[in-house]
């Protein structure tokens, strides 16, 4: 891996994953410039505008590498028409407008990082899935390959890794509900709750993308943790650290009967996801299981 201190430019610096990354580039020694929608008002900020495509190039002569961790929340519900739109807009303009850029710009930078989801991969009780699995079905499946395929527009000219991220264990994004719902004495079995999935902690989140920066790895990574956890796992291990009963259950029918799509795509779907890459490359987990993950969040 690389030691030496890098210059690294980050889309989404201020959201939960980019807040996180940017503390740990920093503890790293790395410089973190940020790409911002307003006028800047740090030397270290520089705006853009993906839906109009524009950014300001000169930016990107002076980084090592580019981290993209923008996109609409997938967690808004109902998915109407007109919000799926934004879900898929809002990756692809803002990846592409990356992309296009790094690809005609002298001296581009030699690692370009983009977001991307295990929702590639669509539902698939009883398989075990790496980075070599075919893709899914649904519409999460046809979001991230649209996504993937804006991201690596870049390829030919700088290392491209797509970093196929589950649930996010933190207080914040997917998981918030969840323990809003625990902490309230709500916790309850998501289906049959045997359904798996693929979660990460927030920690190694960053860490994983700050390892990756320093890697020569390219092409999909699955950023999930190395243990299976099924729905129950998660549910019962979130009201275990907050000192809650886990009471109740929510049917398959009645998630379907009240979020609709997004509740099958992201509740119901069952996902054996493995990080081969990442152990492959040497990465060591923090929080290996569910139970540290959340014990890391919410300590007895």
């Amino acid at each position: 891996m690389t030691t030496g201190s890098l210059r690294v430019l980050v889309a989404g610096a201020s959201g939960l994953i980019g807040t996180e990354l940017t503390h740990q580039l920093e503890a790293h020694g790395h410089t973190v410039l940020r790409l911002v929608r307003r006028e800047p008002q740090r030397s270290n900020e520089f705006v853009w505008d993906p839906p109009g495509r524009t950014i300001d190039a000169k930016v990107l002569k002076k980084v090592d590498a580019v981290v993209n961790l923008t996109g609409a929340t997938t967690g808004k519900i109902p998915w109407t028409p007109a919000y799926k739109k934004k879900i898929l807009r809002s990756r692809i303009d803002t990846t592409q407008t990356l992309a296009e850029a790094i690809a005609v710009t002298d001296a581009a930078p030699a690692t370009f990082i983009n977001a991307s989801a295990t929702g590639y991969y669509g539902s698939r009780p009883g398989e075990t899935l790496d980075e070599s699995s075919v893709r899914g079905e649904g519409f999460l499946a046809d979001v991230v390959d649209a996504w993937e395929q804006a991201a690596n527009l870049a390829a030919p000219i700088t290392r491209v890794v797509t970093v196929r991220t589950g649930l996010v264990v933190a207080r914040g994004g997917a998981f918030a509900p969840l323990a809003l719902a625990t902490r309230f004495g709500a916790a309850a079995r998501v289906g049959s709750g045997q359904q798996v999935w693929p979660w990460v902690s927030l920690h190694d989140e960053a860490a994983a993308i700050v390892h990756l920066l320093g890697s020569e790895v390219s092409g999909p990574v699955n950023l999930v943790g190395p243990l299976a956890a099924t729905a129950e796992d998660a549910t019962r291990a979130l009201a275990r650290a907050l000192r809650r009963w886990h009471p109740f259950a929510l049917p398959d029918g009645l998630i379907k009967l009240g979020l609709g799509e997004a509740g099958e795509e992201m509740l119901l779907t069952d996902q054996r996801i493995v990080p081969r890459v990442l152990l492959y490359d040497g990465f060591e987990f923090a929080h290996g299981s569910i139970d540290s993950a959340i014990d890391a969040v919410w300590p007895n």
